[in-house]
């Protein structure tokens, strides 16, 4: 395949693929069984030939189920569930491992921080959309339980991950990635913590909030959990994780690499920086 030499820094990004999660409800480090739809807008800028800063919009959708939680700790009875659309801008750092002015092909990095939103729900049983926050299905903010807070919906994460791009021609380049969101909730899911009191539950938030606090009755489990009893895992936070195909078209046409300083002409004849 011939090499391509690029002339602007510039480029317009589209990603598609799926999302999925890791959590209570989602014990795999990584699967693609219950994975939804997403995508994103994005730009990127050619620092050098080898770094480029980006910056994306995406819009993802993931979901959880006890009915597929085979994680073998005894949990899955509570018969949970949640989906939550997420909006997420992110700003990172790629590196690519070759220079797309030599070759066509590269391997890359990339690590950064992003900002998202998200709003977990589900439905009862006549498919009526229940938002689970607004429930406390742990206690969160509840006075007899004052160490358990209101989870936040709007959140950071650090982005990191790679792929493999290709440059099909002087302007488009195609590449499939996967990037990993490390968070600092375990609400994703609204499952973290532990059981409270139905009573208590029942009194503050009424009989909706004691219904999606534990489900197992709707498929034949024990009666509802002790106060207390675990009802997550909070030692450990939610994930979640992007994986797809990234098409990015460059900006302009034949010319100097786009580099600040000298340059230097590679085999083809494209100019090349020298740093």
């Amino acid at each position: 395949m011939p090499f391509y030499c690029f002339s602007q820094r510039l480029h317009a990004d589209l990603y598609a693929g799926v999302a999925n999660y890791q959590g209570d409800l989602q014990g795999k480090r990584f699967t693609f069984a219950g994975a939804k739809p997403g995508m994103g807008l994005g730009l990127s800028y050619d620092i050098t030939n080898k770094f480029i800063i980006r910056g994306a919009a995406s819009y993802l959708t993931i979901a959880g189920d006890d009915k597929n939680n085979s994680s073998g700790k005894g949990i899955e009875f509570r018969n949970l569930n949640f989906k939550t659309h997420i909006l997420e801008a992110q700003l990172a750092m790629e590196f690519n491992f070759f220079d797309l002015a030599e070759r066509s092909f590269t391997p890359f990095v990339f690590a950064g921080i992003a900002a998202f939103h998200f709003q977990p729900y589900t439905f009862d049983n006549t498919g009526k959309k229940v938002f689970l926050r607004p429930l406390s299905t742990e206690g969160q903010g509840l006075p007899q339980y004052p160490d358990v807070k209101p989870y936040n919906t709007k959140q950071f994460a650090i982005p990191f991950g790679g792929g493999v791009k290709l440059a099909l021609s002087e302007r488009l380049q195609v590449g499939i990635e996967i990037g990993f969101r490390k968070l600092f909730t375990d609400y994703l899911d609204d499952v973290s913590y532990n059981y409270v009191d139905s009573s208590i539950l029942l009194a503050a938030k009424g009989p909706t909030a004691v219904a999606f606090a534990y489900r197992g009755g709707e498929v034949g489990g024990p009666g509802y959990p002790a106060d207390q009893s675990q009802r997550g895992n909070i030692q450990f936070k939610d994930w979640y994780y992007f994986t797809g195909l990234k098409i990015s078209y460059v900006f302009g046409g034949n010319g100097g690499g786009g580099g600040n300083g000298s340059s230097k002409r590679s085999k083809v004849g494209c100019p090349m920086r020298v740093y």
